[in-house]
């Protein structure tokens, strides 16, 4: 017996007749969704990440948060996103929630991105931050899966993000 996955259809071919079944595809994947902060709250069911984004150069522009596998292949490779929540910045108190909802527990990882002058392109002036907050450089502004790695229960997993941005010669957050 041999399969062909194409999209969410298999098909299977078993002594010369072939049918099809339906199998799961990765349909979490690369998902826009809006910050429903209810799926974070009081009882949420989950499995979900609340990321509390601080840091804000200005209140302007757009920010965009994103949930990746933590895995070498796919952590911040494009198209491997999960689920992505872009909207306008409002910090309230220089801080933002977010709540990321992820397909299952497991082992993930958040990219954070303010586009300061909201141009939908990368610019010396946006910022930037992960889960776990490693230390960035001109040189290494991707880190690795393993430093921004963060176990997702079934629940709510709480997680804060301090932006980063360009200051001469070093990334490093505002203040």
């Amino acid at each position: 017996m041999f399969k062909i996955a194409a999209k969410s259809l298999a098909f299977v071919a078993a002594g010369g007749i072939a049918f099809a079944v339906s199998v799961p595809v990765a349909s979490a994947q690369r998902q826009e969704i809006s910050n429903d902060m209810r799926k974070c709250g009081a009882g949420a069911a989950g499995p979900a990440v609340q990321v509390e984004v601080s840091g804000f150069k200005a209140n302007t522009g757009r920010i965009r948060v994103q949930s990746y596998p933590a895995t070498k292949g796919s952590w911040l490779e494009k198209g491997a996103w999960i689920n992505r929540i872009d909207m306008p910045v409002s910090p309230r108190s220089g801080k933002m929630a977010f709540c990321v909802p992820v397909p299952e527990a497991g082992t993930y990882g958040i990219a954070v991105r303010h586009d300061v002058d909201g141009s939908g392109k990368s610019g010396w002036n946006d910022g930037g931050g992960f889960s776990n907050n490693p230390s960035l450089s001109l040189l290494s502004l991707k880190p690795s899966a393993n430093k921004t790695a963060i176990r997702v229960g079934s629940g709510v997993t709480r997680i804060s993000v301090v932006l980063n941005y360009r200051q001469g010669m070093t990334i490093k957050p505002i203040g």
